[in-house]
């Protein structure tokens, strides 16, 4: 099976394995009638098709511009007692929450991307609603819900860093389909940026 832009059917989900370069930012998931999964990234032009899921997350860019170490650590400061408390309620490493947050919007409240996603942990709208987060703006409520959505990806797969992070990023449902990190090049990116940063100790 090639890995050409368009349509990637799948029977057997290893076979989209080697498949490294997804041209667009979304990769939609689609069931046909009987239950195969289908992974493109557009819609289709013919066929019964149900989407079911849209995989990944563009971050926040923009907000990292300009910025220096020296500038990033008194952004990252300000909200050490909020990742402190949180990591501590969810049973998450500070500092994996402060790399996290650093790759998503170097730890810009106000940042947005492409796709929508807001605040310090880049929460989509749908997933802050399911979190009871009211304002993603608001730095307590979206570390918090962050917090606990990553809390919640880790325990899913079994504390591997790895696999909960790529499912922040993805979704668990990729994560579970690919059982490893999808290949997705946003998410494999984004997983060894975070591992790059990550140490176990507290912010």
């Amino acid at each position: 099976m090639g890995c050409t832009r368009g349509w990637r059917a799948v029977v057997l989900l290893a076979a989209l394995l080697p498949c490294t370069a997804f041209a667009d930012d979304w990769i939609y998931v689609y069931r046909q009638d009987g239950g195969v999964r289908t992974y493109s990234d557009r819609k289709p032009s013919q066929g019964s098709y149900t989407r079911i899921a849209r995989l990944g997350r563009p971050t926040a860019t923009a907000s990292c511009a300009g910025q220096t170490s020296q500038s990033l650590a008194a952004r990252a400061a300000r909200y050490a007692p909020f990742i402190n408390k949180y990591a501590a309620a969810h049973d998450v490493p500070p500092a994996l929450v402060s790399a996290v947050m650093r790759v998503e919007s170097c730890y810009d409240f106000r940042a947005v991307s492409r796709s929508g996603a807001r605040g310090l942990m880049q929460l989509m709208p749908e997933t802050a609603r399911h979190l009871g987060v009211h304002d993603s703006f608001d730095a307590e409520q979206n570390i918090a819900g962050g917090v606990r959505y990553l809390g919640m990806m880790l325990k899913r797969f079994n504390h591997d860093v790895r696999l909960g992070l790529a499912a922040y990023n993805a979704g668990p449902e990729a994560v579970e389909a690919f059982k490893d990190v999808p290949p997705f090049p946003d998410t494999v990116s984004y997983v060894k940026r975070i591992l790059k940063l990550y140490q176990p100790k507290d912010v």
